[in-house]
């Protein structure tokens, strides 16, 4: 995880499981430069830096009849190649509806900085969504209180990666407590929802 450089911040006890849910590798494929194409054309900054990247646009139907079919503002997902763990909340935010373009980049920090993940505050991946930030497995019901109640904010982190989050389930259902955090306009943080161990 060298390439957060940072930005990650986990439990000592949880390492293990985190780094073998995150290190399923995924095919790579060299293109010019999507990722600025792909900025443009959501209203997503683009990058400080240009790295090898693919782009996957994909849409989906819900999973379930009580999420939502339309309304859903399309969120960019960005990720490095080799992350797993990225690819099932992916999955989980597909499942409710939401249009979902995946971009892989080798570095993500420039990413961060330019959304405005406040340093230490950051997750294996980072999405844009109707002009908010969404870093790490933040769950899609405090997304969707974030779009219908819409804030003057940055957006929402979960720092770290916590044990039964979104994306982050282990076989036997273990979760630790976690807490979703608003950033302000200026950086600063407070707390959007906890979310209890269960």
């Amino acid at each position: 995880m060298k390439h957060l450089k940072g930005w990650i911040l986990i439990p000592a006890a949880a390492a293990a499981l985190v780094l073998a849910a995150c290190a399923e590798p995924e095919p790579v494929a060299a293109t010019s430069d999507p990722v600025v194409a792909a900025a443009t054309a959501t209203g997503a900054p683009a990058p400080a830096t240009t790295t090898t990247t693919t782009t996957t646009t994909t849409t989906t139907t819900p999973a379930d009849a009580d999420a939502p079919t339309t309304g859903w503002p399309t969120m960019t997902v960005y990720k490095t190649p080799s992350c797993g763990c990225c690819v099932v909340w992916i999955d989980h935010v597909s499942a409710a509806g939401i249009p979902v373009e995946t971009v892989d980049v080798n570095d993500m920090g420039p990413i961060k900085q330019e959304l405005g993940v406040p340093y230490g505050k950051g997750s294996c991946h980072t999405a844009s969504i109707g002009g908010y930030l969404i870093e790490g497995h933040v769950p899609i019901e405090d997304i969707r209180r974030l779009l219908d109640e819409r804030p003057r904010a940055r957006g929402l982190v979960l720092p770290g990666m916590p044990l039964g989050s979104p994306g982050m389930e282990v076989p036997d259902g273990r979760s630790q407590a976690f807490t979703v955090e608003l950033v302000a306009e200026d950086g600063s943080t407070t707390e959007w929802a906890h979310h209890p161990a269960r």
